[in-house]
């Protein structure tokens, strides 16, 4: 059936009418023909955005790592599944056949086992990006644990609050990890998160820098003695189609993160049909994504898309400038890889390096280059387009999000023609819609708009964990039965689609979504901080970066500003992690504000980013004359 593996652009119209024509039956051809089912579903899709409640593969029986792993055995048992790329260029790469990791993932599930973990319960994962990482993920599904991946660069009280909120019975971290020169006490990190949280009974330990680290008796356990012990084989635990895969936290407008549940039917469907067709891969080539798996990207695009179609995956452990800014090329030469996915953020900071440093390397394996994270700037995608594909790599510039679970709108290569900063069309299956303010829907092209999607897709997410009502009024309550993605965008004329970017209080830096309401929280806990606000202004390799504003109570009036500003961003990095610091913090005597009281953080972006031809109207302001002092002291 060539529904799965879409070759021209008359037929991606001809797939896309099929697919939303009538969904249920795309759907379950795609599902039947291209997975392994314990049993088969009684009914295709039932939804209602209302609620919001949705069910694809209504009463199907499966387990995802059957459709990782053991399908492949019979055929592609010696196939490398996973390459991993050590942070070190001189220590060797390993190469994991699909019959080593299968065999790996069960000795994990049975010490999982043996250590008190079964269906339905949270294993915290927080460990670098090595192979024991995709196998811990893996090693959960197979036994219907819930996994939750925490990012190893988020802080300990970033790291509690996720395993406070889903209620985590065990972490699986390493003694530190690498990051290019410098290595990262992880075990210490998770000891502090741990002093908050009494319900976990295991941590279980990998070694990855060999340094002398405190392991708490009866809680800490080194992992490789008990893998050694375990048995070889693990028979998977047979899982309903909405049982719970995995949560992962994506920041909010306010207050804490947002833990995702994504569930195991639609969401295998759908990240291996957009892994196959996004990156036009085939049954030889090696396909590496730079994400970590501690984000989305890498969950849908490390992990389980590229294994459901048993390809071969690259995890790479180290930086892009280390030991030089030459390491993505010298890898991609290194493994002949063929579809190289990263983000803007690297492409920036990459482009502004000598051209040496890609031209010593040999690229020509490239065939297809893929973007995420946030729409790509035209600078960086001629760049990325001229220097690493020599103009014969089509670039995806795909858009999609934690709460989508897969690729939403993206060209397809070699298919869709390409436009520099357009994510062009929407992918197969998906219905967008542009919203004015008052609700309705903007029809025709030229257009502009808040991005909602109007019908269901089998990847999205079902719920935040343990708190239904904010999932609905997040993403179902600003317009009546549709998603809400939280993105502006406009619709050209040939009907190809650019994100604008956020419209809530979400900035995102370096590919990062970062909510400002607890990087506030964070700053207003400084005992010499009364208020402040923090917006985005661009910034020429993390594409937008965070600008504060901030009173000070009279006890810190008298302080040292530079200290101060010091100890802000450190502050910033304890509770939230070094990604979430300000580059620009701006002592100020007030905020503007409405006379409801609400900061007007338009016209703080605007300052921030040194546009102040057109503030608007600010005499209907409780304190204009603030804006001018702002004016005359920014940064």
């Amino acid at each position: 059936m060539s529904n799965y593996h879409i070759k021209h652009l008359e037929e991606y119209f001809q797939v896309y009418r099929k697919s939303v024509r009538n969904p249920e039956a795309f759907w379950e051809e795609i599902a039947e023909e291209h997975f392994v089912w314990r049993k088969k579903w009684d009914k295709v899709l039932s939804w209602d955005f209302s609620k919001p409640e949705v069910k694809w593969y209504e009463g199907a029986k499966l387990n995802i790592t059957e459709n990782c792993l053991d399908r492949h055995l019979p055929t592609r048992g010696t196939k490398t599944a996973i390459i991993f790329e050590p942070n070190d260029p001189n220590e060797t790469a390993e190469h994991i056949s699909y019959r080593q990791l299968h065999e790996r993932v069960c000795r994990m599930a049975n010490v999982l086992l043996e250590n008190g973990i079964g269906k339905g319960d949270r294993v915290c994962i927080y460990l670098p990006m090595i192979p024991e990482l995709a196998i811990s993920v893996l090693a959960c599904a197979r036994i219907g644990a819930i996994h939750s991946v925490v990012f190893a660069g988020f802080s300990a009280n970033a790291l509690s609050t996720r395993i406070i909120d889903s209620d985590c019975k065990m972490v699986i971290t390493s003694d530190g990890s690498y990051r290019g020169a410098k290595t990262i006490d992880l075990k210490g990190i998770v000891d502090k998160a741990l002093e908050d949280c009494p319900g976990v009974a295991n941590v279980l330990v990998a070694k990855r820098i060999n340094s002398n680290i405190a392991m708490k008796e009866g809680r800490d356990k080194w992992l490789q003695p008990l893998l050694d012990e375990a048995y070889a084989d693990n028979v998977a635990e047979v899982m309903d189609a909405e049982d719970p895969l995995f949560i992962l936290y994506t920041s909010g407008s306010t207050g804490k993160p947002k833990g995702m549940v994504h569930t195991s039917a639609g969401y295998m469907v759908y990240t291996a049909y957009t892994f196959k067709n996004a990156f036009q891969y085939k049954e030889e080539d090696v396909y590496w994504c730079t994400a970590d798996i501690g984000w989305i990207t890498g969950h849908s695009y490390i992990v389980y898309g590229p294994l459901a179609n048993g390809a071969t995956t690259l995890m790479f452990e180290g930086v892009p400038s280390y030991p030089d800014f030459g390491r993505f090329w010298e890898v991609v030469e290194k493994h002949k890889v063929n579809q190289f996915y990263t983000a803007p953020t690297a492409i920036r900071a990459l482009a502004k390096e000598s051209l040496d440093f890609v031209e010593k390397h040999d690229l020509s394996s490239l065939k297809v280059l893929g973007s995420v994270g946030e729409p790509i700037n035209e600078e960086a995608w001629h760049w990325y387009n001229n220097n690493v594909g020599k103009k014969n790599s089509p670039i995806i510039d795909t858009w999609w999000q934690t709460e989508t679970g897969g690729m939403m709108i993206t060209p397809i290569p070699y298919v869709t023609p390409t436009t520099p900063t357009y994510a062009t069309l929407p992918f197969i299956g998906v219905q967008p819609a542009l919203m004015d303010e008052e609700g309705n829907e903007i029809k025709g092209n030229q257009v502009d708009g808040r991005l909602c999607i109007k019908f269901p897709w089998p990847a999205m997410a079902r719920t935040i964990w343990g708190n239904h009502e904010r999932y609905r009024e997040t993403y179902f309550s600003a317009y009546k039965d549709m998603y809400f993605t939280g993105d502006g965008a406009l619709r050209d004329a040939v009907g190809y689609y650019r994100i604008t970017g956020r419209v809530d209080d979400v900035i995102i830096v370096s590919g990062h979504n970062l909510g400002t309401a607890p990087i506030e929280d964070s700053i207003n806990e400084h005992p010499a901080v009364a208020e402040s606000a923090v917006v985005g202004f661009p910034h020429d390799i993390k594409g937008n970066a965070l600008y504060g504003y901030i009173i000070l109570k009279e006890t810190g009036e008298s302080r040292d500003r530079e200290n101060l500003r010091k100890e802000i961003n450190q502050q910033i990095t304890e509770q939230i992690g070094p990604i979430a610091k300000l580059d620009k913090i701006q002592f100020v005597s007030g905020l503007p504000k409405t006379r409801s009281g609400k900061i007007m953080r338009r016209i703080l972006r605007k300052i921030a980013s040194n546009d102040t031809s057109n503030l608007g109207d600010t005499s209907t302001l409780l304190n204009p004359e603030v804006v001018k002092h702002i004016m005359d002291n920014v940064l």
